[in-house]
């Protein structure tokens, strides 16, 4: 064991990774619905690895976090301005005013119980379950004119008050967005009605559009033999599809095989009794046929087709704008089904009156041919590639960080966004030009989840083995009236947010759970709240105000600036002690 921390000391780089396989690990176990999640558990497994006295040195902390910061500006950029858009405006404006009372409650709190800056930002960061601001706020304390002691002092305490409150920012949000949230918009049971009101309207009743549901059930093939006396003397093709459609059931024929030879299928082909058809659709729908069309068939020879699910960008010159249903009326959509709709990573439900936008990326399913077809139509064919356009990632983090070094002097004081903030902005534009012009800077999901993950973890390790041998007396000296301190933070934010949906936004109850867990980025508390309200709609006002939030929340950790390193800007003072030892160190 002792060789063992002595090859850490010597090679630290191997205590990062410790780091990393421990914090994964603990952060998959659940207790009930409970657990740290990864980054909580990264930051303490490093904190006891740092009792080991390690010291990471060398520019790697900085490095990961920018590719981070990238990544986060990268995945949400389409909707940022996205949200820009008229129509997007009210959500991108209640995503504003929301992090605005983020950051004002943490502000008020902190000086309140006189935390100096680095607690401050570390409540910030874990009441909000906002992980990145934890390298923004460090990057602005690097930046003040105090001693290096001073500098370590608060840099130090930011994982403390950060762990401390997280816990409740994570699960605290989701109880009170799901529990607490349909309170506050009329009852439980009334949302509910309201959310499938809403699925009615958009068209998600078998009646109206059958193609379609807020459960993203996939599509499959299944085939039958025909016995039903409808057919008569023989129906075409189009017969049937026509008759299935004015059941509510859109559904297709793919393969028919008459007397044991399999046909090419073309709408005038006639069906008969004892023939056999492929068809597609919607799993409960496909299912169902079996007691009108007859037996179902399992045969090898009549399944095996290529048939394809393939993920598409959609682009502004394409069917940016238009609805689900539009769509899907086009004569090239015949045979294909929309499986799924992915909006800044996150799945928003495929309801016929679902609007699509620029950037957003759908996966459809049905014959090859077909499926390609449609594919060329709709937009941008994003084959699934290992390849990561490492000269867009270079440059963007580059450009950004020159951009962010920049500084301006208001009042004697230098004002800049920090080489942390221009990665963020340049990965925000970085991030849009593709949905726009698809055929350059791409980078494949699992690139961007490693480049995201990855990125803040290896960050989040060292912060943690840093923070090390500090951390326990740190911890003694907040004591648990932080915890309390921080479940405060977390919940006026929330509270403040389902208010002004519905008094001053007046938006639909869906929309307002959606907006709310958006502005605050909590993932976790989205699936919680579809799960409360038995509906997917609330993904509907997630996207943008999680593209709004995930910014602005990160920029908030560098607000948490000294004006005259006695206090925080605007007035947020620090312990008194610090205060006087520092003042007479400082020049605006």
């Amino acid at each position: 064991m002792e060789w063992i921390i002595n090859q850490l000391r010597v090679h630290p780089e191997l205590a990062i990774f410790l780091t990393l396989f421990a914090g994964f690990w603990i952060g998959r176990l659940k207790i009930g619905k409970f657990s740290l999640g990864t980054v909580t558990s990264v930051l303490l497994v490093g904190v006891l690895v740092g009792q080991l006295d390690i010291t990471v040195d060398g520019p790697m902390k900085a490095v990961f976090f920018l590719l981070f910061l990238f990544a986060v500006g990268y995945k949400v950029g389409p909707q940022f301005f996205r949200g820009l858009k008229k129509d997007g405006l009210p959500q991108v404006g209640f995503a504003v005013l929301m992090c605005i009372v983020s950051l004002v409650s943490a502000w008020a709190l902190a000086k309140i119980m006189g935390y100096h800056v680095g607690e401050a930002a570390g409540l910030l960061a874990g009441s909000q379950t906002i992980s990145a601001v934890i390298g923004v706020a460090e990057d602005t304390i690097n930046g003040l004119s105090i001693s290096d002691a001073q500098k370590a002092t608060f840099i130090n305490a930011i994982p403390v008050a950060y762990a401390v409150t997280y816990i409740f920012g994570t699960a605290g949000s989701a109880w009170i967005l799901a529990s607490l949230g349909p309170k506050f918009l009329g009852g439980l049971e009334k949302v509910k009605a309201d959310c499938r009101e809403l699925e009615a309207q958009m068209g998600s009743s078998e009646a109206d559009e059958p193609g379609f549901a807020p459960a993203l059930r996939p599509v499959v093939f299944r085939a039958y033999k025909i016995t039903n006396k409808w057919f008569g003397k023989g129906k075409r093709v189009t017969d049937l599809e026509s008759y299935l459609n004015e059941q509510g059931k859109r559904l297709f024929v793919e393969r028919i095989r008459q007397r044991g030879v399999v046909k090419e299928v073309t709408p005038n082909l006639i069906l008969k009794e004892n023939d056999e058809v492929v068809l597609s659709g919607r799993r409960e729908f496909v299912i169902g046929e079996e007691d009108w069309i007859g037996p179902e068939v399992i045969d090898a020879q009549l399944l095996d087709f290529p048939a394809e699910t393939l993920p598409v960008m959609v682009t502004r010159k394409t069917f940016a704008g238009e609805t689900v249903s539009a769509i899907r009326s086009q004569k090239f959509m015949h045979g294909v089904s929309i499986r799924s709709i992915k909006r800044a990573g996150i799945h928003v439900p495929v309801l016929a009156q679902t609007v699509v936008d620029s950037g957003d990326m759908l996966e459809l399913t049905g014959m090859k041919h077909e499926v390609e077809t449609a594919a060329k139509q709709m937009g941008y064919i994003d084959r699934p590639t290992n390849q990561t356009d490492m000269i867009f990632v270079g440059l963007g983090i580059l450009v950004g960080g020159l951009v962010g070094a920049l500084s301006i002097h208001l009042g004697g004081i230098p004002i800049s966004l920090s080489t942390s903030g221009g990665a963020l902005i340049a990965g925000l534009l970085f991030g849009w030009l593709p949905s726009k012009h698809p055929t350059f800077g791409g980078i494949p999901e699992p690139s961007l989840w490693v480049l995201n993950n990855v990125g803040l973890n290896m960050f989040i390790a060292v912060v943690g083995i840093a923070a090390g041998p500090s951390f326990v007396t740190g911890f003694q000296e907040v004591g648990a009236s932080l915890f309390l301190v921080g479940a405060a933070a977390t919940t006026i934010p929330l509270i403040s947010g389902l208010l002004m949906g519905r008094y001053l936004f007046k938006f639909h109850p869906a929309l307002t759970l959606g907006c709310t867990a958006g502005a605050r980025t909590t993932t976790a508390a989205l699936g919680a709240i579809q799960d409360a309200v038995e509906s997917e709609t609330p993904a509907l006002g997630y996207t943008v105000t999680y593209a709004v939030g995930n910014t602005l929340l990160i920029i908030w950790g560098g607000i948490y600036r000294a004006d005259d390193v006695g206090s925080l800007s605007p007035t947020l003072s620090v312990g008194e002690g610090v205060k006087s030892d520092v003042q007479s160190n400082y020049k605006p």
